[in-house]
C-alpha cells in the first residue's frame, strides 16, 4: 500500500533533511568545502524540502497538490540540471576545466545579482575536484540521483488522486 499523500509529503521533507544534513556532515566533519555548484544544489534540495514541508502542514486538496507538485518538480528538474552540469564538470578532460573563480561573497557583493548568478551556474575549476565518490558516483551524481528521485516523486504527487 502506497502512502497517503501529505505522509509523502513528509517522506520528502525527511529525505531532504537527510541529504542538507548528510552535506552539512561531509562538510565540517569530513572537511569538505562545498563548491558554488554544489551550494546552489543544496538550494534546490531545501527549496524542495520547504514545499513538501509547506504542502504536508497544509495538506491541499486537488489543486493545491497539483500546484505544490508542479513546483516542487520545478525546483528538482533545476537542481538536477545543475547536478548534471557538475557532473559533466567532473568528467571533462583537464585542459578543458573553467578557471576558479571568484568565491560566492565576493561574487554576490560585487556583480549584479543576474551576472553573480550565471558565474554560479557556470562552475569553476573547483567544481571539477571529485573529492570523494561511492560506487563510482561523486557527490553531484549521487545528489543528480536525489533530484531524479524527487522529480518523479513531485510529478507522481501532482498528478495522483487523493
Amino acid at each position: 500500500m502506497l502512502p497517503g499523500i501529505r505522509q509523502t509529503y513528509v517522506i520528502v521533507f525527511l529525505g531532504c533533511t537527510g541529504l542538507i544534513l548528510t552535506a552539512l556532515y561531509m562538510q565540517h566533519m569530513m572537511d569538505m568545502h562545498p563548491c558554488p555548484l554544489c551550494i546552489t544544489q543544496r538550494i534546490f534540495v531545501i527549496a524542495v524540502g520547504l514545499l513538501a514541508l509547506v504542502a504536508a502542514l497544509h495538506n491541499p486538496q486537488a489543486l493545491g497538490r497539483k500546484v505544490y507538485g508542479a513546483l516542487s518538480l520545478l525546483a528538482a528538474v533545476v537542481g538536477g540540471g545543475v547536478s548534471a552540469r557538475h557532473v559533466w564538470i567532473q568528467n571533462l578532460p583537464e585542459d578543458q576545466v573553467p578557471a576558479c573563480g571568484p568565491g560566492l561573497e565576493y561574487m554576490f557583493e560585487t556583480f549584479p545579482i543576474m551576472e553573480a548568478l550565471a558565474l554560479l551556474f557556470q562552475g569553476d575549476g573547483n567544481c571539477a575536484d571529485v573529492v570523494w565518490s561511492f560506487l563510482g558516483l561523486s557527490i553531484p551524481g549521487w545528489t543528480l540521483v536525489a533530484f531524479i528521485g524527487l522529480a518523479i516523486i513531485s510529478g507522481w504527487q501532482a498528478l495522483r488522486r487523493a
